[in-house]
């Protein structure tokens, strides 16, 4: 491996996966991650998540996908059994619903329970609107979440397509997929934050 080669790295990810349309692009972080990351990930999406991108496609990526739909994989894929099996989440996309369900301890879905029943470090990867990322109720919420304990990456500011308004909008969103799994990297690696 030469100098110019970036270390690769392990680990037990869960991704958490909430519904917005932005969730398309998570194939793309995925790719990027499976460039550097050796150990194992699973994606855990809301019903709303997989309006957006089928579960099956996410399959392609992921070493398994989580769905809490069917009944008969309850008693293995609940928050109990995720929250033992993982080393570290990510919610990318982390909506605002999502974010103030955390905040205020409401389990409404899998992955919102699968968050507060985990003991390990839970990162937030905000996509929004700039003008509900600029809510006082949507930064109290972040404000409550890093004071809980869990990390919310500040989100970059740029252009992005709006599926609703049908055009490019500046709006806050998560880092590009190549800062995403530095992120991680640093969260998972020996040493890191997951660690201490």
């Amino acid at each position: 491996m030469t100098s110019d080669t970036p270390s690769t790295f392990g680990g037990r990810l869960l991704i958490g996966a909430s519904g917005s349309a932005a969730v398309a692009m998570l194939p793309a972080y995925l790719n990027t991650l499976r460039a550097r990351f050796t150990g194992t990930v699973t994606v855990l999406m809301t019903h709303t998540a997989g309006t957006f991108l089928p579960p099956h496609t996410v399959g392609l990526f992921a070493d398994r996908v989580v769905t809490g739909t069917t009944p008969a994989a309850w008693a293995r894929e609940n928050q109990a059994t995720l929250a033992a099996e993982h080393d570290l989440m990510a919610v990318l996309p982390a909506t605002a619903h999502t974010l103030s369900a955390v905040a205020t301890g409401a389990a409404p879905n899998l992955l919102t329970t699968t968050v507060a029943a985990a003991e390990f470090p839970v990162l937030f990867f905000p996509v929004m609107t700039g003008a509900m990322w600029a809510k006082p109720a949507v930064q109290r919420n972040v404000d409550q979440l890093r004071g809980d304990g869990h990390h919310v990456v500040e989100p970059e500011w740029g252009q992005r397509y709006d599926v609703g308004l049908g055009e490019f909008v500046k709006a806050p969103m998560p880092p590009a997929p190549p800062a995403f799994v530095e992120i991680i990297r640093d969260f998972l690696s020996p040493g890191g934050s997951a660690a201490g």
